[in-house]
């Protein structure tokens, strides 16, 4: 069962919100390629609210992805598509429904 989750919400610069989109439209091979990644999504809320969520077996999974490929492109790229820095809430999983799990 996973048992740790993120969920980093993301509010985009006034003319940044399709170029954030498409920054995180990007990302997704990044997540397939991390191991401990359960499950990632990128959502989009309204024009300029954006979200990622993931989930993870473990804390080793969570910190990986903290300082894995994702996070570093997010954070060199903050400045330029991003209105404030990322909201990041650690959560501990109740109960989960995954595919194939």
């Amino acid at each position: 069962m996973t048992s740790k989750t993120l969920y980093v919400e993301l509010h985009a610069k006034p003319g940044k919100e399709a170029e954030l989109a498409d920054f995180l439209k990007s990302a997704q091979p990044l997540a397939v390629a991390e191991p401990g990644t359960v499950t990632w999504f990128a959502v989009r809320f309204d024009e300029r609210t954006f979200a990622i969520f993931d989930a993870f077996d473990d804390e080793a999974g969570r910190d990986a992805h903290l300082n894995g490929d994702i996070a570093k492109a997010l954070m060199a790229h903050a400045d330029e598509l991003l209105a404030s820095a990322p909201q990041i809430r650690k959560a501990d999983v109740l109960a989960d429904k995954l595919p194939g799990r």
